[in-house]
């Protein structure tokens, strides 16, 4: 439950529209709501001030309907990751508004969106095959309040194209990079910029890239300083890191 339906709910009770008793079933789910199959953590955002969100893969459709109806009923966003185009129709049978981001593999509800913070985050991306990555993080920044500038295909095996958009990316508050292969241009990006520079590894390349290890192995010895490193493919977590540097 966020602030403001919290603030709902303290306005209704004290104008009589809602019982005592009825206030206290509205709230006695909280901080965590158990469905059996899942304790939804209904606290979240009064705690970090961002909504819990869904890792969709490996539940099933209707387990993923059921957590995202029962958010939406309390938060004013929503936010299902590594969600498939089936997960989204079940969703959408019990949430109308749903919106479906099929590159980024989203499934978002946006009742209310924050304002735009004036900061912005860069996604700068080596190749085009890290686009979707780039856009999970892209729409998550979005829906967490943050102005995006997407900078895609600028990777070293090409340099210029990515001397071509430095002032854009110097423009922004954070920059997060996202490569495959051997994952060089977080560090080339982190010793061109005076902002934080996440960087993400991605699963993209050879044999010997090793499902993006080699990738990750690379960001984590940058001699770049300023440069840190979330998980392979993350960019879930690359942008909610983003947005709470951009919060300080």
């Amino acid at each position: 439950m966020d602030r403001r339906h919290l603030e709902q709910l303290l306005q209704s009770v004290a104008s009589g529209e809602i019982s005592p008793d009825n206030a206290y079933e509205s709230l006695k789910t909280l901080p965590f709501e158990d469905l059996g199959f899942v304790n939804i953590d209904q606290h979240r955002t009064i705690r970090t001030g961002y909504p819990e969100a869904v890792f969709c893969q490996g539940k099933t459709s209707e387990q993923i309907a059921i957590i995202i109806a029962k958010l939406v009923g309390t938060n004013d966003s929503v936010i299902g990751s590594r969600a498939t185009k089936e997960n989204y129709e079940a969703v959408l049978e019990v949430v109308e508004d749903a919106v479906y981001y099929e590159e980024a593999r989203m499934i978002v509800v946006n009742r209310n969106p924050k304002p735009k913070s004036e900061k912005i985050i860069a996604i700068v991306t080596a190749g085009t095959a890290d686009i979707p990555v780039a856009e999970e993080a892209a729409i998550t920044a979005i829906m967490l309040g943050n102005q995006v500038d997407r900078i895609y295909d600028v990777g070293v095996a090409g340099i210029h194209r990515l001397f071509a958009k430095l002032d854009r990316i110097r423009a922004a508050n954070v920059v997060i990079v996202i490569a495959g292969m051997e994952g060089a241009l977080a560090s080339v990006v982190g010793g061109l910029v005076e902002t934080p520079v996440i960087g993400v590894p991605t699963s993209i390349g050879y044999g010997a890239n090793l499902g993006g290890i080699s990738a990750l192995l690379s960001m984590l010895n940058s001699c770049a300083n300023g440069v840190g490193i979330v998980n392979i493919d993350n960019g879930f977590g690359a942008a909610y890191l983003a947005s709470n540097i951009n919060k300080l």
